[in-house]
Formats: structure tokens, sequence, C-alpha cells
């Protein structure tokens, strides 16, 4: 037995109204995807940066106790070789 489909005329142009959007969210995920992946990119960057940066604070840091350290031990000598009394602590 043969049925036939009973549509309502409205039916029709809410599922073009249905597939469009389904056509635009698609299109908003697709740029969405790619905001996304560019923002990553950016941010990688600036992590890289931070790290070189980090790293290049950490030599400074070190170079300047090595130097405290020698001009510590300039002094100590120079008051050892003065006559002078010197501490050790």
């Amino acid at each position: 037995m043969y049925r036939r489909r009973l549509i309502r005329p409205g039916y029709a142009a809410l599922c073009k109204v249905l597939s469009e959007c389904r056509v635009d969210l698609h299109e908003q995920h697709f740029q969405h995807l790619c905001e996304l992946a560019d923002l990553r990119k950016e941010l990688d960057t600036v992590r890289a940066q931070y790290e070189a940066l980090r790293g290049a604070v950490l030599e400074r840091e070190k170079a300047e106790a090595n130097l405290a350290l020698l001009q510590r031990d300039r002094d100590r000598r120079t008051c050892i070789v003065e006559g002078a009394c010197y501490w050790l602590h």
C-alpha cells in the first residue's frame, strides 16, 4: 500500500533555511579554527621570545654574580698584600 507524504507548505522553506544555517555554521567554524591556529602560532612566537629573554636575564645575573665574586676576591687579595687584617667570614 502506497502512502502519500503530507508536507506542509512551510516545511520546504524551513528545510532550506536550516540548510543555509548549517552551511553558515560550517564556514564560521572553519574561520574560527583558522583564527585559533593563527593565535596559537603567535603565542608560540611570544613564548619563544620570552624564553630567549629569560635566558638572557639569567645569564646576565650569573655574570653579575661572578663579577661580584671576582671583585670580592680582588679586595681580599689587596687587603692581604697591604698587610691589613681581613676576616674570612
